[in-house]
């Protein structure tokens, strides 16, 4: 399926400046949200992967998911069969859990804390995964020893 936003036409300026451009846009909204009565705890940002942005963009904002978070919101990330992912591994929509996970993971270890997903028993136990090797979470089970 084509991409559901065009990205064609958009140019953020070079190397990384879509992570610039998005840190710029989330924390403007955020501001208005908070001029408009919603506190703190009421906002959450979404870099929004894949909208308006190419694949490379979508590669970089996850890369810079630590500076997302740094903007003090939790962070929801839409990974999850994504058209980066596909095009990343040139793979359909169909077949893209394990690219999805893979991004996942590297989202919840820089910060990420919420996130959209299709495949959920999978997710959950990467971000289990994560958490533990973090040291946010104990093994389920340790019968190996402490």
């Amino acid at each position: 399926l084509p991409p559901r936003t065009d990205p064609s036409g958009i140019d953020y300026g070079p190397g990384d400046a879509v992570v610039d451009d998005v840190l710029r846009t989330l924390n403007d909204g955020a501001k208005r949200a908070l001029e408009a009565g919603v506190r703190d705890e009421g906002i959450l940002v979404d870099p929004t992967l894949d909208f308006g942005k190419t694949t490379l963009n979508s590669l970089a904002l996850v890369r810079a998911t630590d500076r997302v978070v740094a903007l003090g919101y939790p962070v929801l990330q839409a990974i999850s069969r994504k058209d980066f992912v596909g095009e990343t591994l040139d793979l359909p929509a169909d077949e893209r859990l394990e690219g999805s996970l893979g991004a996942t993971a590297v989202a919840a270890w820089l910060g990420a804390t919420v996130f959209r997903a299709h495949d959920v028993r999978a997710t959950k136990r990467v971000l289990d995964m994560v958490a533990s090797i973090r040291g946010d979470r104990p093994p389920a089970k340790s019968d190996r020893g402490r």
